[in-house]
C-alpha cells in the first residue's frame, strides 16, 4: 500500500477537537518534539514499532524545515478509526515525492525519500503561506 493512493490521505480533513499541536522553531526542539509525536501515537495505538518509524519521519521533515526555511513550523497528530495521521506544517515551498533514494556516496538528500518508504501514505497540501507533509500509518 505504501506509495499508492495519495490522494485518500490528501483529503483525509483535520478534527481539530482530536489533534494534538506542537510548534518547533530550533534544532533542539526536535527532541522534545519526538517525544510529543512517540507519545501521541502511542496513546492513540499505534504498535511501538509503528511509533519508531512516525516519530523517525517525523523527525526527518522537521529536519528539512529547520534546514531549508524560516520560521520553524508545527506538527498535528490526530486519529480516525483505524489509522493515525500526522501533519508536518512550515511556510517554505512545496517539496516533490516521488524521489529515489540518492547513492549510498551521497551526503544529503535521504529524508523525503525514507518518508515515502516509511509511511503507508504521504501526501504535500498547500496552503495560502504554508505547506503540509500529511502521513498516515494504519493503526
Amino acid at each position: 500500500m505504501r506509495g499508492e493512493r495519495r490522494e485518500a490521505v490528501a483529503e483525509q480533513s483535520v478534527s481539530t477537537d482530536a489533534a494534538d499541536t506542537m510548534a518547533y522553531q530550533v534544532a533542539t526542539d526536535v527532541r522534545a518534539l519526538r517525544a510529543f509525536v512517540s507519545a501521541g501515537a502511542l496513546a492513540r495505538g499505534l504498535s511501538r514499532e509503528r511509533v519508531e518509524l512516525l516519530t523517525l519521519a517525523v523527525s526527518e521533515l522537521a529536519t528539512n524545515t529547520l534546514q531549508h526555511t524560516t520560521g520553524g513550523g508545527w506538527v498535528r497528530l490526530w486519529a480516525e478509526p483505524g489509522q493515525l495521521f500526522c501533519d508536518v506544517v512550515d511556510h517554505g515551498p512545496t517539496r516533490a515525492l516521488g524521489r529515489s533514494m540518492p547513492a549510498t556516496d551521497s551526503v544529503r538528500g535521504r529524508g523525503l525519500a525514507i518518508v515515502e518508504q516509511i509511511c503507508d501514505e504521504v501526501a504535500v497540501l498547500t496552503g495560502p503561506g504554508e505547506t503540509v507533509v500529511r502521513i498516515r500509518l494504519s493503526l
